[in-house]
């Protein structure tokens, strides 16, 4: 059978053979035996429910194995043959020319080259899943290359629930993962009802069919290395030579190291995965790999006095390397840590005297034993960093859930106040202020005809209006124009591409809609050759609630709350969003965070021109208003520019109050 001809089968006619499983593919570790007697029984139930009853006793036992052996089942027998990547759009059997770009997004994340674990359907992070099992690809695939553009299709967690009538002004796609009821979204809520097959992690943008490889984080850690080290070095004062240490090389935390290049220091990123760091290594996203401490010491040495640019993967645990460059008396400039805490107990972050094989058994047949040596080396993790913080060490929580997890394992981490933390967030002091109060966040968009020659073309069109509305722009956004302005010149050169031919820069609402706009116009006109998608990471101005990563730098009290998030999507649903998505979970943890996302599809028709108009203007100002009310400065003068330019525009602003007041009540 051909491609087409299998996406078009969805579930095969005939059962196919069990497949052998694959060996020297990066693995998801094996989730927590959490279920009893029953559940498991009924987990079973419900995968079976996807085939013909005569094919039940067989996959039963399969499925009870898998189970049993992983802690999810993922119908391995049912993975397709042919190879698993972004094909050009033309190449997808579909009615809808919008579902045909949705397939090629699901199929990039999939793309063994993206994928953290492809056979378990993981994007990244660990858990960041696409879909639960391979019968919820075939049918969702099916589903997309048969809908039409008055249908929707609605995805439950993975599981595509079925196609609806609706309309052309509606999305194609509406996509929820995770959302629980509040009171189970615990850890183990996640492990149980994601083994039952009833839900799933979907992170930021795995279950949202967003991710574009490592260069989504590249460039926010580029943002954020070149800005924290203006703030610990003052401007002007290159960073070549200086330290950035950091731990964590398997998803999104693989982009550490090219981060850390583009900004100019040294960077040394520990990784206990050997897999994971040979693979970085390999791609050229890290230029050297060292497996001996002693080793490791002499040449960061070396790179301090020869003030180089370099990045440096070690093989090993990032506890024994602040304990060590402590002892060494190395000064690290800057320190942080991308290891996947917001997992902390299914392999998101390993513990110190333990090898990646120990901890991986450990998860499996100890987890509370696991559990305990995770908050022990926490604790003594926090006590390094620490040391070196006394030393003039600038360290910042990237959004992980570091600080909150150490801090829950007792860990030396809390303010004197006994509320905040002592280290600030990356967006409380960088991201926050600087970009997404002002509307700057992560937008991207990808060539769907899979040619570079496209991307270039898009490149030079969104430098070209950039460097247009830097001339006009106010003296509080023009470094982070320049910022983005650099980035763009450099990224071909920078090689960032894995998977799609994707970019992605941080642009504002005005910079979103006019680079979009151009990309219609360039499509209609055949200077780029087909459709673009546009997208962001969920990890932006309105998406996003998250009260120790997005929306950490909210002080008056609402960063507990997810109204935005819920907003920002039912908003941009009926505002032209080709499709949408919400997820319970990402970056910090299931139950931390509520975030949302959507894709676009520019076709070079009027009809998208104003589409994108509507939303992406909503979609960023959605925020703004938020981050206004919640009285932070540079959101009051973004909203009161954007609605001295757009008279339909009316937001409520807040009174401001005299700190004198309130003090005299005491």
């Amino acid at each position: 059978m051909t491609f087409q001809e299998q996406i078009l089968q969805g579930i095969p006619v005939k059962l196919p053979a069990s497949k052998p499983l694959q060996s020297g593919v990066n693995r998801a570790p094996k989730r927590k035996d959490i279920l009893s007697l029953d559940e498991k029984k009924l987990a079973i139930r419900n995968a079976l429910r996807y085939f013909p009853s005569e094919w039940h006793r067989e996959l039963a036992k399969e499925f009870a194995a898998e189970l049993n052996d992983f802690g999810r089942i993922y119908m391995y027998r049912f993975m397709p043959d042919y190879d698993m990547y972004a094909r050009p759009i033309d190449e997808y059997p579909a009615i809808s020319r919008q579902a045909a770009a949705i397939m090629l997004m699901i199929q990039n994340n999939l793309d063994p080259a993206v994928a953290q674990h492809p056979e378990e359907l993981i994007t990244y992070g660990g858990n960041g899943a696409v879909f639960q099992n391979w019968a919820q690809y075939l049918l969702t695939m099916q589903y997309l290359a048969t809908m039409t553009d008055e249908q929707t299709l609605h995805m439950y967690s993975g599981h595509p629930m079925g196609l609806f009538p609706s309309h052309k002004e509606a999305p194609r796609v509406v996509v929820t993962n995770g959302m629980m009821i509040p009171n189970y979204s615990q850890p183990d809520d996640w492990e149980k009802f994601n083994a039952l097959g009833v839900t799933q992690y979907g992170q930021m943008t795995a279950g949202s069919y967003m991710y574009i490889g490592p260069q989504g984080i590249v460039h926010g850690t580029t943002i954020t290395v070149m800005n924290a080290f203006r703030k610990k070095l003052g401007p002007g004062v290159s960073p070549a030579g200086k330290i950035f240490l950091t731990a964590g090389l398997g998803g999104m935390s693989g982009a550490q190291p090219k981060a850390g290049n583009i900004a100019g220091c040294i960077t040394v990123c520990a990784e206990v995965n050997p897999n994971a760091a040979h693979k970085r290594y390999d791609q050229g996203w890290v230029d050297e790999i060292i497996e001996d401490m002693d080793e490791l010491v002499s040449r960061v040495v070396k790179a301090k006095e020869g003030h180089e640019v370099v990045s440096i993967a070690f093989v090993g645990n990032v506890v024994d390397v602040w304990e060590r460059f402590y002892e060494e008396n190395i000064l690290v400039e800057l320190g942080s840590d991308q290891t996947s805490l917001h997992n902390p107990w299914s392999g998101g972050y390993y513990p110190v005297g333990l090898s990646f094989e120990e901890s991986n058994d450990m998860i499996r047949n100890n987890p509370q034993g696991f559990k305990a040596k995770v908050q022990e080396s926490l604790r003594r993790h926090a006590a390094a960093v620490n040391k070196h913080a006394d030393r003039g060490t600038y360290f910042f929580d990237y959004g992980n859930a570091f600080l909150l997890e150490s801090s829950r394992a007792g860990g030396d981490v809390m303010a004197e106040n006994g509320i905040d933390f002592k280290y600030p967030s990356y967006v409380q002091d960088i991201l926050g202020p600087m970009c997404f109060d002002y509307g700057f966040g992560p937008f991207r968009w990808v060539c769907t005809s899979g040619n570079p020659e496209d991307l270039r073309k898009s490149d030079q069109i969104a430098l070209k209006v950039m460097k247009e509305i830097k001339a006009q722009s106010p003296p509080e956004i023009q470094q982070q124009m320049q910022d983005n302005i650099r980035w763009i010149e450099e990224a071909d050169s920078n090689k960032l591409v894995v998977g799609s031919q994707a970019r992605i820069l941080y642009a504002d609402a005005e910079g979103r809609s006019k680079i979009a706009e151009a990309f219609n116009q360039a499509i209609k006109s055949g200077e780029i050759s087909a459709p673009i998608v546009l997208g962001r990471d969920h990890h932006d101005v309105s998406g996003t609630d998250s009260p120790y990563r997005e929306t950490s730098n909210i002080y008056d009290g609402s960063q507990f709350t997810a109204d935005m998030a819920i907003q920002n999507v039912i908003g941009d649903s009926f505002r032209g969003a080709t499709w949408v998505s919400i997820h319970n979970g990402g970056g910090v943890g299931w139950g931390e965070v509520i975030n949302g996302g959507f894709g676009m599809l520019l076709d070079g028709s009027e009809e998208a021109d104003r589409r994108l108009k509507s939303m992406l203007f909503y979609d960023v100002n959605n925020g703004i208003a938020r981050r206004s009310w919640a009285r932070n400065d540079e959101a009051l003068f973004a909203i009161r520019r954007e609605m001295e330019r757009t008279p339909e525009l009316k937001v409520t602003l807040p009174n401001l109050v005299d700190d004198n007041i309130l003090n005299d009540l005491d």
